[in-house]
């Protein structure tokens, strides 16, 4: 057997609506919303009592989903640092291509996210960034060149 697809990636937020714009504001769309409780999301995280809101986000070329997700029962624990570098060992980034690299750290700025380092340009490929969004997550942002 095999891997059929990658279904999608699912993050854990303190504050659900702003991980949400800051998704649609880079380019998202929010494909659905729901809240999940009972035996099967408790049987399924080895957690009692599991309570969560999700937003399901869906990339322009429907390939590629990320859920976002807030535990509203039981709470969400922090995993150490409020702002883990980018070598923390787990779950690193989640990259996407851009078309206008620039534009979309000016709009996510809005939404408060940070630069890590800066934009750089790998060869005549690609210019690149790390930037850290709601939650701490960390968001690669890639345009191609050329």
């Amino acid at each position: 057997m095999t891997v059929l697809r990658m279904d999608n990636v699912a993050v854990v937020v303190d504050d659900l609506a702003a991980a949400t714009a800051f998704f649609i504001e880079l380019g998202l769309e929010l494909e659905g919303e729901a809240q999940v409780e009972g035996a099967v999301p408790d049987r399924m995280t080895g957690l009692d009592g599991v309570r969560s809101a999700i937003a399901m986000m869906r990339t322009p070329d429907g390939h590629s989903r990320l859920e976002l997700t807030k535990f509203l029962a039981p709470a969400a624990v922090g995993g150490g640092a409020d702002a883990p570098a980018p070598n923390t060992l787990g779950l690193h980034r989640v990259m996407f291509a851009v078309d206008d690299i620039d534009d979309t750290v000016a709009r996510l700025r809005r939404h408060g996210a940070e630069l890590l380092g800066e934009i750089v340009q790998y060869e005549d490929a690609y210019r690149l960034c790390d930037l850290r969004g709601p939650s701490g997550i960390i968001v690669a942002l890639a345009q191609r060149l050329g």
